[in-house]
């Protein structure tokens, strides 16, 4: 496979009116969902990114006949919760997390065995905080020793038992797990979190006619239930674009002079606007214009203009809602004046890469005064321009993106290295920075 590389020239204003791809979890669940329901299921705005297609190819062969994706449109032929068919292969996940835990928690209720693969980037990702509470559950699974993939999920025939699983971090991801497990399961399952994560499963499933309850409790504790043996019903999905991906552009024009942006359309759910709180905490001037409400998941058009920013303590409750979109805050706090702390993202260290030391790595290859600590970052910007560097993107979407918009403040060229896996995520990224700004060539070595 040819490596590719971002180079990327110092300076630019960010100017201009987008919309960025649409939202990489939601699509995710549209196919999961439209699979195991009932009826023809009609999605557009899907993302068309390695990560998402791998959750559509994973069903196909399955034996669920999806239409597409065209343009973002997709069709999808359900085949009920007991329709799906074995593989006859291996399903390959790719570098997709996402897929392969909640892709788990569904084949743990099937009556057939099957086993799923990834790359090397995925292989070395932690699936005991699925496997764990799917065991409990009754299910078989087999996994490496250091219980990474592949993940070997045995069809057992009999009913999952129903559990009320406390989770020991928050995740969106493995909450996602156990309430699909619990589709499957006999009796009412609940997962306890200790903080707000994503709703979009609690949100499409109650869409699909699926009842899910949910509950705020003390603290920040939420809890999701529901009971087996139900069945979803066919819809329509509108995919709003993607936060995670418009929190690039955001981060662009909050940190480069004169900018003025509007990023279309975008998800607003409120387990995901941390980074609009944080950059707003930080002096970033942001409004949100055009609200509506889009399958019951709220869109915005965000309208961000330049302004001075400060280095702050980031509030921990904010962390889960924007534990994607760090290693691009990252970025705007080097360029902020003073110090930014950010303390209990320890989830940052199982992500793609560890975002934490990957990130340190980075912004101190350039120049910025960046200090890793065991679960999170202490920042002092502000005071230094990014250098000219080669950055190591370790197979990491996110870091080679996030290091592109470093290059906005920069004195001389900065090349990334290793920058295939955007495709996974965002395969128009470097079309749409050119856009509204940068200059950012894309060179592939054989």
């Amino acid at each position: 496979m040819s490596n590719v590389k971002f180079k990327v020239q110092p300076g630019g204003t960010i100017k201009g009116r987008i919309r960025v791809p649409g939202d990489k979890s939601i699509s995710h669940r549209s196919i999961m969902l439209g699979a195991l329901a009932e009826g023809t299921t009609t999605v557009t705005g899907f993302l068309e990114g390695a990560d998402a297609l791998a959750t559509l190819q994973a069903f196909r062969e399955m034996g669920v006949e999806i239409e597409g994706p065209n343009n973002g449109n997709v069709t999808i032929h359900g085949v009920g919760l007991r329709g799906l068919k074995k593989p006859n292969k291996p399903m390959d996940m790719g570098n997709s997390g996402t897929s392969t835990r909640l892709l788990a928690g569904i084949l743990a209720g099937q009556n057939f065995d099957c086993e799923l693969i990834g790359d090397a980037s995925l292989s070395k990702r932690p699936m005991k905080r699925v496997t764990d509470p799917l065991r409990l559950m009754g299910a078989e699974i087999e996994t490496s020793e250091g219980g990474t993939l592949p993940m070997i999920i045995k069809g057992t025939g009999k009913a999952l038992k129903a559990i009320d699983y406390t989770l020991p971090m928050a995740s969106a991801q493995v909450k996602s797990c156990v309430l699909l497990a619990g589709l499957f399961a006999e009796g009412q399952t609940c997962a306890l979190e200790p903080a707000p994560t994503r709703d979009h499963t609690e949100r499409m499933l109650n869409g699909f006619g699926y009842e899910v309850q949910s509950e705020k409790l003390d603290n920040q504790r939420m809890k999701a239930c529901l009971k087996g043996g139900g069945k979803l019903t066919a819809r329509h999905i509108d995919v709003p674009s993607d936060i995670s991906s418009a929190a690039f552009f955001m981060a662009a024009a909050a940190v480069s002079k004169g900018s003025d942006l509007v990023i279309e359309h975008v998800g607003m759910n409120p387990t995901r606007v941390g980074i609009v709180d944080i950059l707003k905490l930080m002096g970033a001037d942001i409004q949100l214009e055009n609200f509506h409400e889009v399958g019951g998941e709220p869109v915005a058009d965000v309208h961000i203009r330049y302004a001075p920013l400060k280095g702050i303590h980031i509030p921990e409750e904010l962390v889960a809602l924007a534990i994607d979109e760090f290693p691009v805050l990252f970025v705007v706090a080097a360029t902020a004046e003073g110090q930014t702390v950010l303390t209990g993202a320890e989830e940052l260290r199982v992500k793609e890469s560890d975002r934490i030391q990957v990130m340190a790595d980075a912004l101190i290859a350039v120049g910025v005064d960046a200090q890793p600590t065991p679960d999170g970052m202490i920042i002092n910007g502000g005071v230094q321009q990014p250098q000219n560097a080669e950055i190591q993107s370790h197979h990491d979407h996110r870091i080679s993106m996030a290091m592109t918009i470093a290059g906005l403040n920069a004195v001389s060229e900065i090349v990334i290295d290793d920058c295939a896996n955007v495709n996974t995520s965002f395969p128009i990224f470097v079309d749409l920075i050119n856009q509204v700004g940068m200059t950012v060539d894309v060179i592939e070595e054989a």
